[in-house]
């Protein structure tokens, strides 16, 4: 079976050593002629860290980031509003690692190159259009070079990776438009800092009009130095959606200065980290609604084309691994490429829709909007006004939807058997 994956980011590149270890030879298509190790922080929760590990890189990636073995939400105060183990330390069998995402992009790029062969990935190859036929798909190619056409391929499946501005999914849904802004824009970026005082930690602290988070990525063995990943949310009262050329602009620092100004705690500065920072990106804080269907034909989503979702509970790089391993097991276990999609898309279109929304209503961080309406000021009662019990109810019932309860995730069926 010959199949095309559009899109050489983290589901595609998944997509793409997954459907190699079950049996098939995928081609990549990248719109970008050269790659590089771009971005920021993600984190890779335990559902998503066993699939890699079943693809024999964990080892790769423990080099490469930081196991996390604590979630801690504080108030804007730097009250503590909920504390949780992560990883192993919260009895996975997998731990969660938070890394740079593009030096992730980079070592899933070289694992495809080594496995598949050097011909495996065609640089520059931007998808303009594709035909579906009775049992196949025609995708044609433009180069970005500005060498004109790139050529076209017919293969037996098209995987569509390419993004939340997925040309496939504009196809399937002409009239979609663009995606959906909360008015919550993202000043994100890494610092080198000589330690960060709450160790291997991912630290929330705000509420959802203004947050901070900030977790280390990576450490430097010759100066010991920590990388950390920190984004400063602040939600806008009105505005449209910004133009898609102005997704990755560069941030200033004063933008967000005055807006955290007083925001220290005991170990934590966050002006400081602020002003330690490199490069400043600003994002909107996007989505789209999720889909009545996937695939059509021999076409079919994973990823961001999908299902893009809130980052809000560290969930869209890890959904997007998973969708590449289902698809590669059922096609794998299916009797011919259609009953493949569609147990595929019977699987995980309706449990990444659940979380799609869920994450609209701030997941695992709902319990910080919690206190900041009900204990707004320090002297207020939290403990009386937002019992534990609720908090730690908010907390599994986010690990239930995202699929992630330690139990249920240790006990589930492997994609390799």
């Amino acid at each position: 079976m010959r199949i095309l994956i559009v899109g050489g980011g983290i589901a595609g590149l998944t997509a793409a050593l997954s459907l190699h270890a079950a049996g098939f030879q995928p081609l990549v298509f990248e719109a970008v002629a050269k790659p590089a190790p771009l971005g920021v922080g993600i984190n890779l929760l335990p559902h998503a860290t066993r699939e890699l590990t079943e693809l024999g890189l964990l080892e790769d990636l423990q080099g490469l980031g930081v196991d996390i073995r604590e979630l801690v939400y504080l108030t804007r105060y730097g009250r503590e509003i909920w504390r949780e183990p992560r990883g192993l330390a919260a009895g996975y069998a997998w731990p969660q690692i938070a890394v740079h995402r593009g030096r992730l992009q980079m070592l899933l790029l070289e694992k495809v190159l080594e496995r598949l062969g050097p011909g495996s990935v065609r640089f520059d190859h931007a998808l303009t259009a594709f035909e579906l036929h009775d049992s196949a798909v025609t995708a044609h190619f433009a180069s970005r070079g500005g060498a004109g056409a790139a050529g076209a391929e017919t293969a037996d499946l098209l995987v569509a990776a390419d993004g939340i501005h997925s040309t496939v999914r504009r196809t399937f849904y002409p009239g979609e438009g663009m995606p959906r802004w909360n008015r919550v824009t993202l000043w994100r970026s890494t610092a080198m800092l000589p330690s960060f005082p709450p160790g291997p930690t991912m630290l929330w602290a705000g509420h959802s009009r203004q947050k901070f988070v900030a977790y280390p990525i990576g450490h430097d063995p010759r100066s010991g130095e920590t990388l950390l990943n920190w984004i400063c949310d602040l939600k806008a009262e009105g505005g449209e959606t910004p133009a898609r050329e102005d997704w990755n602009r560069r941030g200033d620092p004063e933008d967000i200065l005055p807006a955290f100004a007083d925001w220290r705690w005991p170990g934590v500065d966050v002006p400081a980290m602020i002003a330690a920072a490199g490069a400043i990106y600003e994002f909107p804080m996007v989505d789209r609604d999720p889909l009545p269907r996937w695939t059509f034909g021999r076409a079919t989503l994973i990823g961001d084309a999908a299902h893009p979702m809130y980052p809000i509970g560290s969930n869209g790089a890890t959904q997007a691994v998973i969708d590449a391993r289902a698809l590669a097991f059922h096609l794998r276990r299916s009797s011919d490429v259609d009953s493949g999609l569609a147990a595929y898309e019977a699987e995980r279109r309706e449990a990444t829709s659940r979380i799609v929304l869920l994450n609209r209503a701030q997941g695992p961080d709902k319990v910080m909007d919690l206190a900041q309406e009900r204990a707004p000021n320090p002297e207020d009662d939290l403990d009386a006004r937002l019992p534990m019990s609720e908090r730690a109810a908010i907390a599994a019932e986010y690990k239930r939807v995202a699929g992630f309860d330690p139990a249920t995730l240790n006990a589930k069926p492997s994609y390799s058997c």
